[in-house]
């Protein structure tokens, strides 16, 4: 097993809630050394959506905040100013999802983090590109749904503006900003230059819907329809079967052919509204009645082997709890049991992706607000009685405080 790609690289992560810390994790996840800083309070998503056993941990912390290191600082007292220095100095990345006016405020912006570590990479993810007159304004997950097109999806489809019900948004520009930090720091070893970089959530999401869904309106003075006809298509679903639901894929003739073959249809291959791809998509409609009227018919199980017999990309239709017990998911090892210090034994998702040179990080569970503070400041240069002093102080907080700072 070769050493980890990312041995070596010290991530500062400023970051809270989801965007951030998904980005961080994956630094983390490939041997950086993830120093996750953390107010008093600790990152909100520590008890937000959904508690543990003892209370300090939400379910989404723990998958979201794993093999990094937590230090507790509180950024509003004198005292703190030197330590993030030292860290800012020490660090190849700072990360962060804080609002610029705060950073400013805070002197942790992209020209005083590269002041003190020019070789720095500082990434920040922004709700709003801060050229625009929507700089100021809070962003979250649902606002960026509804604000980039992402919620018009589901309107288009079913008649009503819905979000996508999970952070999508958040977790689409977490992984845009490791791609981009990935960039700045192959960039580095180039040119041994550092890098601030803004990724702005609005932005990159109206980006991302409209790759999707511009349409026609990619001629300029077309006022031709926008979306992509075939997906927003409201039979464009898991399809019902007699006990349950299939999903079903057949787009290219090769698939829709065998598609007709399966339900008995031969026929339709003849049919003008279905015998190419053109017109399929010109009777998106009517194909979708006939494979539902037909998958109905006959339970789930039935429609995975025919339609796979022919080569017809189907799965069963499955839950969030069928998903924890798939047989292929457990067959190829996703899920792993590892001991949390506090919750005790929690299920773990390693990373899907395999390499050749067989990089895998041990997994170390999310850490305890603080758990880390004394290891990390004693890199940096403190000795015992420094960190004893600014613990009592208040100006750092180390994990036996920690029990006091959660809710």
């Amino acid at each position: 097993m070769s050493a980890l790609p990312l041995d070596g690289v010290r991530v500062l992560d400023l970051t809270s809630v989801v965007v951030g810390p998904l980005a961080t994790r994956w630094f983390a996840d490939y041997g950086a050394d993830v120093v996750k800083l953390e107010p008093p309070e600790g990152d909100l998503m520590r008890t937000l959506g959904g508690a543990s056993p003892s209370g300090a941990f939400s379910p989404k912390f723990l998958n979201l905040n794993r093999n990094k290191r937590s230090i507790g600082v509180d950024l509003k007292k004198p005292g703190a100013t030197a330590l993030m220095e030292r860290l800012i100095a020490s660090s190849d990345v700072v990360l962060t999802n804080m609002r610029p006016k705060a950073l400013k405020k805070l002197g942790l912006d992209a020209d005083s983090v590269r002041a003190i570590n020019p070789e720095a990479i500082h990434c920040a993810i922004v709700g709003f590109d801060q050229r625009g007159r929507y700089r100021d304004k809070p962003a979250y997950d649902s606002i960026i749904q509804g604000a980039s097109g992402m919620a018009a999806t589901n309107e288009r489809m079913t008649g009503e503006p819905r979000y996508v019900p999970m952070t999508i948004c958040d977790r689409i520009v977490g992984l845009i900003a490791v791609q981009q930090v990935m960039l700045a720091l192959f960039n580095r070893t180039k040119s041994g230059e550092g890098q601030a970089i803004e990724i702005p959530m609005l932005e990159t999401m109206s980006e991302f819907v409209l790759n999707e869904h511009m349409g026609q309106r990619v001629f300029v003075g077309s006022d031709g329809p926008t979306g992509d006809l075939r997906i927003l298509n409201p039979l464009a679903q898991p399809i019902p079967t007699a006990d349950g639901y299939v999903c079903v894929t057949a787009n290219t003739d090769k698939q829709a052919f065998g598609l007709f073959d399966a339900i008995g249809r031969p026929d339709l291959k003849d049919d003008p509204r279905f015998s190419s791809v053109k017109q399929r998509l010109k009777n998106v409609q009517a194909y979708h009645t006939v494979r539902g009227e037909a998958l109905i018919e006959k339970p789930t199980a039935y429609w995975v082997e025919e339609l796979g017999k022919r080569d017809v990309p189907v799965l069963a239709y499955q839950t969030f709890e069928s998903l924890l017990d798939d047989p292929h998911l457990n067959e190829v090892g996703l899920f792993e049991e590892i001991e949390h210090p506090v919750e005790g034994p929690i299920r773990n998702m390693r990373s899907p992706s395999r390499f050749s040179s067989g990089w895998a990080a041990g997994q170390r569970p999310a850490p305890v607000l603080g758990a880390d503070t004394r290891a990390v400041m004693a890199s940096l240069g403190y000795a015992d009685d420094e960190v004893d002093a600014l613990a009592q102080a208040g100006v750092v907080i180390e994990a036996r405080d920690a029990a006091h700072a959660a809710p």
